[in-house]
């Protein structure tokens, strides 16, 4: 198999660290047991050699908008900065951006800009930092946009943590909330990703059901997916489930290698792996 796609990485170096671009505070890196050695973030190029370990062709690096940038605790990853990023590593590293729906038209040129300028291939959602479930009418012009612009969108479905004690956010993101986006919008790429925990069995459902819903394998280590979850992945839904890390919060080399004893039958392996990523988004030839 060529290399592995990881849908869904964030741009973790000590810049963005620094620059309070994260949105991470110790006790959450403590929560998921991050390893000391990388609180302080990752060099881009040293992030490349775990990914060239792990056996990970292409990152798709986040140019995270969280949620109102007005509000305490609100941040974002500026798109020029992931765009630097992957013009330097064409081959290793493609743009997802961001979405702040509170930005009116500004966040819609932006979003038009990122994907015909920057090559960005999709866009990404923090629902619980809007505190807007995925279904709410303040979304619904940049789901318009993203079929406009043919590339999908992804979106934390799920519980969220507490990420930063300033700033404690509302779960919002019941996978359920998908189904009137779903029906709404039929030609959209709609992406849940953190594999809907503890509402795995609803994210499924929404896959089953609708053929635009995908979901994604990330944020938690594979050894703790839900038995239905790999179930799902390996036989019926193995078109509908791709891999991603959400690095820093699971690094590749565990993903990778967990992955592997889960005992994934050849074909459902390769399209998780990689062929559903390519069939999903316009990566560059």
């Amino acid at each position: 198999m060529a290399g592995a796609i990881d849908i869904v990485c964030n741009l973790f170096t000590p810049e963005t660290v620094a620059n309070g671009q994260t949105g991470l505070d110790e006790d959450f890196k403590t929560q998921v047991r991050m390893p000391a050695d990388i609180r302080d973030g990752v060099t881009v190029e040293n992030y490349l050699t775990m990914m060239d370990k792990a056996g990970i062709e292409r990152s798709l690096l986040i140019a995270v908008r969280a949620g109102d940038i007005n509000k305490k605790g609100g941040f974002e990853l500026p798109y020029d900065v992931v765009h630097k990023v992957c013009q330097q590593y064409p081959d290793r590293f493609s743009g997802l951006a961001g979405i702040d729906p509170y930005r009116g038209m500004q966040g819609l040129r932006d979003l038009e800009q990122a994907v015909t300028e920057y090559g960005f291939v999709g866009a990404h959602l923090y629902p619980h930092w809007c505190e807007l479930a995925p279904d709410a009418a303040l979304y619904y012009p940049y789901y318009a946009k993203c079929c406009e612009l043919d590339v999908p969108i992804m979106m934390q479905v799920g519980h969220n943590l507490v990420y930063s004690r300033e700033r404690r956010l509302p779960s919002v993101g019941r996978p359920i909330t998908l189904d009137q986006v779903a029906i709404d919008f039929p030609e959209l790429k709609l992406i849940g990703i953190h594999i809907g925990i503890p509402w795995t069995q609803e994210m499924i459902s929404m896959c089953w059901k609708h053929e635009n819903v995908y979901t994604a394998g990330d944020a938690y280590a594979p050894k703790h997916w839900p038995p239905e979850f790999i179930h799902y992945a390996n036989t019926y839904g193995k078109h509908k489930v791709l891999f991603g890390t959400d690095w820093p919060v699971i690094s590749p080399e565990r993903a990778v290698a967990e992955i592997d004893e889960l005992g994934f039958r050849d074909d459902a392996k390769q399209l998780l792996m990689r062929d559903n990523a390519l069939r999903i988004f316009n990566f560059p030839k």
